[in-house]
């Protein structure tokens, strides 16, 4: 199997995730927006300071271990190609304070049953496994940022240009409020091209073609998983709100 068809499946199971997942339907709301930031800025911090790193210990190609880890700092520590010197989970924060929510409350938030569960899920697929099938687990998401997935404003802006869509909408933010979201777009281009590279690159010579499929299906199975645990919460913040 040629690399253009295996990068096509993986492909093709980004698209699936864009079209079926239920997240990405619809209105945003306050109680989902509140707590998507409270977990993804959790989220951010945990997947690049552990469990993309797992995947950089294990990978023997001296450069791909280095993009791996250099992503990982742009997150967590700062960027200064596409985040104005913050670390990406601090940019998410400030979001958080630009919709209404204390710093103090994002800080203390603590992750939910559903993201303790991903964050197990993940420990499975990106600490015991070949480092290629990690390596999808790393990017895979960030690939759902890069216009031509799914259907709509999805598949012509991707998922960071729909957020930006509907908090610009729910919450009226101008677009230096949505840093969040315009740095996304790109610093998620070049993040999911290295895991694409590397699947382009090696999985053919591995004998990996189907491994890194169903890595990939894995992988976003469970963020799926994550989204409707996030959607749940905000669901039930939603209607306390309504209930005062």
């Amino acid at each position: 199997m040629s690399a253009v068809n295996v990068l096509k499946r993986i492909d093709a199971e980004v698209d699936d995730f864009m079209r079926r997942t239920r997240y990405f339907k619809g209105d945003i709301t306050v109680g989902r927006a509140y707590t998507y930031v409270k977990q993804h800025r959790l989220n951010t911090r945990q997947r690049n300071s552990v469990l993309k790193l797992r995947v950089a210990t294990n990978c023997p190609d001296w450069d791909t271990k280095l993009q791996i880890i250099k992503a990982c700092t742009q997150e967590i520590i700062a960027d200064n190609e596409y985040g104005r010197g913050k670390p990406h989970w601090q940019i998410l924060e400030d979001l958080g304070v630009e919709i209404g929510l204390p710093r103090e409350e994002i800080r203390a938030a603590e992750p939910l049953l559903s993201t303790r569960i991903c964050w197990a899920a993940w420990e499975g697929l990106m600490s015991h496994t070949h480092w290629l099938e990690g390596i999808v687990a790393n990017t895979c998401a960030e690939r759902a940022n890069v216009p031509g997935y799914g259907e709509g404003m999805l598949r012509e802006r991707g998922w960071c240009g729909l957020e930006r869509h509907r908090y610009n909408k729910l919450f009226g933010l101008r677009d230096d409020q949505m840093e969040f979201f315009e740095l996304h777009s790109k610093a998620d281009l070049e993040h999911s091209d290295m895991g694409w590279r590397a699947v382009a690159r090696f999985a053919e010579d591995y004998r990996m073609e189907d491994a890194v499929v169903n890595a990939c299906r894995l992988n976003l199975g469970i963020w799926e998983l994550y989204l409707d645990g996030i959607a749940a919460e905000g669901d039930r913040i939603d209607a306390r709100r309504k209930a005062v």
